[in-house]
């Protein structure tokens, strides 16, 4: 069973609906868009009760989204945050849109983030900026970087370079691993 809730018909508010959604005892919470604090608290709350939480927010990265999170809430309780996703957060799968080479249809790049112990660790520790060193030696859990998909793409024909380099977190690392 499926119950669907739309903002401004149904619930004033994303934190309202996931406050009324967790007295339904459901096994999936899908939050179309984390865009403010409350709403933020209430899907933390509800992954720490034993809910599966799939939520978006517009972030270009694994170390971006578990930031924006953190920064939404104040200084006095950003500790706790990150103490709270170091446990109940399990990945981050970040997109990026980019018009097909042959200027037909779109290809998303992603960046995808399993968490493990040392992840974990770097987001307690505050250590986000050395996620990405994670995700680059996670391949064989299934992580990639924003850049290796992008060069996955662009080698496949399916980006331009032009296209991979503007979307590129390191581009002059990029730009080198495409011509060689």
């Amino acid at each position: 069973i499926v119950t669907h809730r739309e903002l401004n018909i149904d619930t004033p508010s994303f934190a309202h609906a996931l406050r009324q959604a967790l007295r339904q005892d459901p096994d999936v919470i899908l939050v179309g868009e984390m865009r403010d604090l409350e709403t933020m608290e209430a899907a933390i709350t509800a992954s720490e009760t034993g809910h599966l939480v799939f939520a978006t927010l517009h972030t270009n990265s694994a170390a971006q989204t578990i930031n924006r999170i953190v920064d939404a809430f104040p200084v006095t309780q950003q500790e706790q945050v990150r103490m709270q996703l170091s446990v109940t957060l399990a990945a981050v799968i970040s997109q990026q849109l980019l018009g097909h080479a042959s200027g037909k249809g779109r290809v998303a790049a992603y960046e995808i983030m399993i968490m493990t112990p040392a992840i974990s660790n770097l987001i307690r520790e505050r250590k986000t900026n050395r996620i990405l060193s994670s995700i680059q030696t996670g391949t064989k859990l299934g992580m990639i970087s924003m850049d290796q998909s992008l060069l996955n793409l662009y080698n496949a024909g399916k980006i331009t370079g032009e296209d991979a380099l503007a979307r590129a977190a390191n581009v002059e690392e990029l730009r080198q691993r495409m011509l060689g």
